[in-house]
Order: structure tokens, then sequence, then C-alpha cells
């Protein structure tokens, strides 16, 4: 119901990106949970049937992805290529930044998965020795602040908001704040959308195969 009434909101002031319904959604329950005492165990055991749902919403992605599969065919190897040097560097950068600033290593650790969605993100993190935990909560934050400021940084960027720029907008946003990246960019157009779903897709297999294996090495 909370969701239903911010996506309301959202779309009544023109899909304002400070007025992303996943955000106030978050806000709104976790205030309503610590100012009645609710234990999140109890708030969740109840929510297990719309959990079960992430999966298939998730798998849905790959329907627009389907509908493109003549275009992604000639473009897989600069997808890919894409896909490789965007999740390296946003591995890298968090990872270099908080060693700049001095955070303990699990905590470093805890942030080289950020960019993947959260679950995938845990069990990435537990693998490297990271807190699976805190792996998605800055899971979540680093696709919250993507949604929030995307359509910012490509008009900063001068990436055009057309059929050309689209597909790029898209996959920079499913690369670097995973799946609510990806709802951000399929709420806005389609192309953007199924490209957003093809990088978290990407994402979530080379992160989990190269990732604890680039940590064991270094």
């Amino acid at each position: 119901m909370v969701y239903v009434l911010a996506q309301a909101a959202y779309a009544r002031l023109g899909q304002a990106p400070w007025a992303n319904p996943v955000l106030w959604t978050v806000v709104v329950l976790a205030g309503g949970l610590l100012a009645t005492g609710v234990p999140y165990e109890s708030y969740f055991a109840g929510a297990q049937f719309i959990h079960f749902l992430l999966g298939p919403a998730v798998v849905a992605l790959a329907w627009p992805l389907w509908q493109r599969r003549a275009e992604l065919r000639r473009r897989w190897r600069r997808l890919l290529l894409a896909a490789l040097l965007g999740g390296t560097a946003a591995s890298g950068s968090a990872v270099l930044l908080a060693w700049a600033v001095g955070l303990p290593l699990d905590v470093t650790l805890s942030l080289a998965p950020k960019s993947v969605t959260a679950p995938v993100a845990m069990g990435i993190a537990e693998k490297i020795g990271g807190i699976p935990a805190l792996a998605a909560v800055f899971a979540v934050i680093t696709g919250l602040v993507g949604a929030l400021l995307g359509k910012c940084l490509f008009a900063a960027l001068r990436i055009p908001a057309d059929s050309a720029g689209w597909p790029a907008r898209g996959f920079a946003m499913g690369t670097s704040a995973h799946g609510l990246g990806a709802a951000r960019a399929l709420q806005v157009n389609a192309d953007a959308g199924a490209y957003a779903g093809l990088a978290l897709g990407l994402q979530v297999v080379l992160a989990s195969l190269l990732m604890p294996l680039a940590f064991r090495l270094f």
C-alpha cells in the first residue's frame, strides 16, 4: 500500500528523481517499524509472498531482451566489454576510496560488490571476507543513489535521451545501480529498460565468477 501511494505521488510529480517510490517506501516502512517497535524479522515473515515475487519479477526482465535479440547479437562483444569495464570501475573505485580513507578491511571488502544486486552481493562478500549484511546495505544505497541521480548525471555528460542514447543510459544504470537502476530505466524508456536488464544480468554473472578470483589473487 505504501509503494502504491508512493508510485501515485511519483507519477503526479512528473517522475522527479527525488520522489523515487522505492526510496520513500523504504523511509516510511523503516520509520513505521521503528516507531511501533516491530522487529524486522516479524515484518519480513509477513512479507514472504511479496519477497517470493522478486524472482519472477527479475526473470521478467528477459522479455524486453528477447524482443531485441537480433540487435543484441550484433553488439554482444561491445556489450560484454562494457559490462566488464563498468563492473571493474564500480568495484575498483569503491575499494580504492575505502582504502584511501582508512576503512577497516572487512568494510572495504563489503563495498566491493556494491553494484551487484543485493542477494548476489551478500554471497560475494561472504566469499571474499566481507560482511554480507553490510554488503546488502551498500548495494541498496548504491541502487537508490543511481536511480535518484542517474538522470542528472546523463544530462551533465550530454548523453542524449533519444533512440541513440537510451541503450547507453540503460546499460549504465543496470551496470552501476543493478535492479533499482533497471527499474528506473524501465519506467523511463523501453529500450533503456531492456539494456539495463541485460547489464544487471551480466554484472551478476561476471561479478560472481571474477570477483572472488580477483580477491584471491591480490
